[in-house]
């Protein structure tokens, strides 16, 4: 290994002494990477893999902006490294996703923002590619993260359980006006 190439692997804070523990030094930060993918599995209640292969750079960064909004982690790590957090959660039917460009974006809050602003997303960029991912830990197709993206958010949600909820005393309401207005009619 040249001079040159120690100096790099060591600015960039890779080794910890120069001449021994180099390769110690990048299987460490490599296992360090697995380890952080493998929280982001274990944490997410939904995770989305995506080729964005064709996207720009304004693009992907648009993408990216909108994600972080929502509460979204998007990151792209080396396939290899994603496939063994994937065979660490036992989720190992998801490793055929990791090919060619790939992208992942984790949500431990909402469950499907990161499955609607994805396919939102896709429908106005034709280059970006849902694969595949993880609902609640089981794994799903492009099919079944398109599905999800068509429910309604969090705040959705809690608005149609109010309206179901208000439409019984709403017609309770009505009910009660309509007698007390029918005897009006025969009093008069």
């Amino acid at each position: 290994m040249s001079i040159w190439r120690l100096i790099l692997l060591h600015t960039q804070g890779i080794t910890k002494s120069i001449g021994g523990g180099i390769m110690s030094s990048v299987i460490e930060k490599k296992k360090s990477i697995v380890q952080e993918i493998t929280n982001h599995f274990q944490d997410s209640q939904t995770t989305v893999v995506v080729d964005y292969r064709g996207l720009d750079v304004a693009e992907v960064t648009a993408l990216r902006k909108e994600l972080r909004e929502a509460g979204v982690v998007y990151k792209v790590y080396k396939n290899s490294m994603t496939r063994r957090a994937v065979a660490n959660v036992e989720l190992d039917e998801l490793s055929d996703t990791f090919v060619g460009p790939t992208a992942v974006a984790f949500s431990s809050d909402d469950v499907v923002a990161p499955a609607r602003i994805i396919n939102n997303f896709a429908k106005d960029h034709e280059a970006l590619e849902i694969k595949g991912g993880v609902i609640e830990g089981k794994i799903a197709t492009s099919d079944q993260i398109k599905e999800l993206a068509q429910l309604p958010d969090h705040d959705g949600l809690v608005s149609m359980l109010l309206s179901v909820l208000q439409a019984p005393i709403r017609n309770l309401a009505y009910v009660t006006k309509s007698v007390a207005d029918q005897k009006e009619e025969q009093e008069a």
